[in-house]
């Protein structure tokens, strides 16, 4: 058998040989949409050259042999340019280079080929890990400041007991407890650093509106997908669409993989709104942290004479507002995020999913040679690969199950974030009612004091219970939340009856 060269040899002699630049065959060569309008790339096939750029009238070619004069005249005229700029390639790397561009359906940009948005839905699970790392760190600084709450707790407890009693046998409790409380303030304000620095980051929740393939997501950016953005309408797409029949299988999987990838962005943009919400929680615990500061502050200012320790007290109140000031500064934008993202699920619930489009209701009149195949496929075949378009569209259902379960998510979100308010209400609502109770009418602006704070619990308390309630509603639609847990192991050499299952109950919890 005869040994062939190395290719970087080759190329390498080739490009020394005949003065030409060499490239090798790679994903992210791809040519515009009005280039490709001027070739056949079936012909292209055939005489082995591509078309890659055409700028102020010089196009940048791929050839697979040197240059040639009629040749070259040739591509300049199907071109429309006057000068080129070759580059030289192994004729199987221009074979590959051409056969990716054809992976598009007739009409539509390069962008649509299956390759390029499965890197785009690479870049969004990318950004998904990115958001669920942001959410980790910022439950971490959640439980670092109820950490905080406690060690407030110790600290109050052992000041109250040593400004009450003074020194005496429990000195030595009252120093173990602010030592235990000073050291959980520290140990939770390290844990919450952390969520503050994630917290300062802006998270994109703009939801672009899936239109079932007329339009594509393509990104903008570079080849690590730094921005995206959704094309205008491609003529003729939505005729090609509803005419599902009449399509080929390819051209069907193409469709599915754009489905796919709007799926996949609505559920990076849910977890985005998730984020902000995660955010907006973190804040108000941090408020309630800062409540708790300025309550333990105003009792001790009110409660005891003054002298050396009202200093310290006036250290309590200033820190407890500065950190109320900040937390509630993480309020209105995990209230904005809520009111978006509720707007976004309402929508998304109102339009046709894949399975509405594969699986029609009879009620609904399409024509019958528009309508999607039946599946070919019962219990009684024997086991095999379900043919590529099955698969595609099982993974393409199975997307839309979980872009259903996103939505969920981001309803339970909303009612956490929502209970957040309530938790923080009810904080500001106990200060004030406390003060008020234990120091009763005695002094005019305490007691306004008081009822203000009172006042904002209330409000917390209701603008809360606004968000909760209704998502607790929308929870109970669902039967992920209730019930057994069923986890299914795909073997797509079998029919989807035939996988094996485990099931969790709630006795085994």
């Amino acid at each position: 058998m005869k040994r062939q060269p190395p290719k970087h040899k080759t190329l390498r002699y080739l490009s020394e040989q005949y003065h030409i630049p060499f490239v090798e065959y790679d994903e992210r060569l791809l040519a515009s949409g009005s280039v490709l309008q001027k070739v056949c790339l079936e012909q292209l096939s055939e005489e082995l050259w591509f078309p890659l750029t055409i700028r102020e009238g010089t196009a940048t070619v791929i050839v697979s042999k040197p240059p040639d004069p009629a040749r070259d005249a040739a591509m300049r005229k199907i071109l429309g340019v006057e000068t080129l700029k070759l580059l030289i390639a192994l004729p199987d790397d221009i074979t590959a280079i051409i056969e990716n561009h054809l992976d598009i359906n007739p009409g539509f940009p390069a962008s649509s080929s299956r390759t390029t948005l499965a890197r785009l839905r690479n870049w969004f699970a990318d950004y998904r890990v990115m958001l669920a790392k942001h959410r980790t760190i910022l439950a971490k600084g959640r439980t670092g400041l109820a950490f905080m709450r406690t060690g407030i707790s110790f600290i109050s407890v052992s000041l109250s007991l040593f400004r009450l009693f003074g020194i005496g046998y429990l000195t030595i409790p009252e120093i173990l407890l602010l030592g235990c409380g000073v050291v959980m303030v520290f140990d939770g304000y390290t844990w919450y650093l952390p969520a503050r620095r994630i917290g300062r980051k802006t998270v994109s929740g703009m939801l672009t509106e899936p239109t079932f393939g007329s339009t594509i997501l393509e990104q903008t950016g570079s080849a690590e997908g730094a921005d995206y953005r959704r094309t205008p309408p491609i003529p003729g797409a939505q005729q090609a669409r509803v005419r599902w029949n009449r399509l080929s299988p390819i051209q069907k999987r193409r469709f599915l993989a754009i489905d796919r990838t709007d799926m996949a962005e609505e559920r990076s943009i849910l977890a985005g709104f998730r984020t902000i919400l995660a955010q907006s929680r973190t804040g108000l615990a941090f408020t309630r942290t800062g409540i708790a500061f300025i309550g333990l502050g105003i009792a001790f200012f009110r409660q005891f004479h003054t002298g050396p320790w009202t200093v310290f007290d006036g250290i309590l109140i200033l820190t407890g507002i500065v950190m109320t000031i900040e937390g509630f500064h993480w309020y209105l934008p995990g209230r904005h995020a809520g009111k978006y993202s509720s707007n976004g699920l309402e929508k998304a619930q109102k339009r046709a999913s894949i399975w509405e489009f594969m699986f029609p209701p009879y009620h609904k009149h399409i024509s019958p040679n528009d309508l999607p195949s039946p599946l070919q496929i019962s219990g009684t075949h024997a086991p095999g690969i379900w043919g590529t378009t099955g698969l595609a569209l099982e993974r393409t259902l199975i997307a839309d199950r979980r872009n259903v379960k996103a939505r969920l998510r981001t309803v339970m979100a909303q009612s956490r974030t929502g209970l957040a308010f309530i938790r923080t209400g009810t904080s500001v609502f106990s200060v004030g009612m406390g003060l008020q109770v234990f120091f009763g009418f005695i002094n005019i602006y305490w007691t306004c004091f008081n009822l203000t704070l009172i006042g904002i619990g209330l409000i917390l308390m209701a603008d809360g219970s606004y968000w909760h309630f209704p998502a607790q509603k929308i929870k109970k639609l669902f039967p992920y939340c209730y019930g057994d847990m069923e986890i299914a192991f795909p073997d797509y050499g079998k029919p989807t009856s035939d996988w094996s299952k485990v099931v969790f109950g709630h006795e085994d919890m």
